[in-house]
């Protein structure tokens, strides 16, 4: 198939502006993806894979991938969960399939509250008014916990609503919490947990696309694998392997390697998939390793 017929390219719609549109568009060059795109364009065009990026609002996404005009949407479980249940009130099934969680944009989505504002559980939202503008998700965990509040949904600035009289506490997003201490808040409790997700169509794709997205999510997870991986190389005293191989960090199965003369000593080599940090080598030396290496992992297919 030519897969420069514009029918037969993936199309992946990214947030054009906001914390996750950077590092979604590093996950698909790090999936091997050259693109070309000129400036303020809302779309780009891989050069070597057949896959184009339309940049769009994140809200909109779940919409595109519905319909079927995007093929893909990189965007937060917290958008994908309030249109869901935007869809289910308004009697549309939500016919996204959701592909795979991605290992950035953490963050949660929570109720905060005024400085010198007492708080104990949801009971105190009981007759108050919230602003947020997921209005969905927060209207479920109101039902859940039978509690009579008014949602007041708004489409920015949402932190400032308590000091312009607009709302007694809000709903949204937090990742580091500055922002609410910069506005006087402090975050109270949290209903929902987020990070990046990719969603597909429902609609049935060519077999040629059907290729492309099982093996964009090989590359996926490869990256992901090696985010924090570390290769480690080194000698180790026979005697002392058993004591060496606990302490190298999530490695499952080192290979273990004879040294060419030397009957005493073996050479480790091993994929360590957490943090590889100054104390580790150290208690590695300790235990009667030498000629320790340390060398990023890129990509690794499992």
């Amino acid at each position: 198939m030519n897969t420069l017929d514009k029918t037969s390219r993936l199309k992946v719609a990214l947030q054009k502006s906001g914390r996750l549109t950077d590092n979604s568009l590093d996950l698909l060059v790090r999936c091997g993806l050259k693109y070309s795109r000129g400036k303020d364009q809302l779309m780009c065009f891989g050069e070597n894979m057949p896959l184009d990026v339309l940049f769009v609002r994140d809200d909109d996404i779940p919409d595109l991938v519905q319909e079927d005009v995007c093929d893909l949407g990189i965007l937060g479980l917290n958008v994908i969960e309030e249109k869901r249940l935007a869809f289910q009130a308004q009697g549309v099934a939500p016919l996204f399939d959701q592909l795979m969680v991605l290992d950035y944009g953490k963050c949660r989505l929570s109720i905060a509250v005024p400085d010198g504002t007492e708080y104990k559980d949801a009971r105190s939202l009981h007759g108050k008014r919230i602003a947020t503008t997921y209005p969905y998700i927060l209207g479920r965990y109101l039902r859940d916990n039978d509690v009579a509040a008014e949602v007041v949904t708004l489409s920015g600035s949402i932190e400032i609503a308590p000091r312009l009289g607009r709302a007694d506490f809000i709903c949204d997003l937090v990742s580091t919490g500055s922002t609410l201490i910069a506005n006087h808040l402090w975050e109270a409790e949290t209903i929902l947990e987020s990070q990046a997700a990719i969603i597909t169509t429902p609609v049935a794709v060519s077999a040629f696309k059907q290729e492309w997205i099982h093996r964009l999510s090989m590359r996926i997870d490869g990256v992901q694998q090696v985010k924090e991986s570390k290769y480690i190389m080194l000698h180790a005293p026979r005697a002392k392997l058993a004591d060496i191989k606990k302490l190298l960090p999530g490695s499952e199965s080192p290979t273990i390697v004879p040294l060419d003369g030397v009957s005493d000593k073996v050479a480790v080599h091993a994929v360590c998939r957490e943090n590889v940090f100054w104390e580790t080598l150290e208690s590695l030396k300790s235990a009667g390793a030498s000629s320790i290496l340390v060398l990023p992992v890129e990509k690794m297919l499992a």
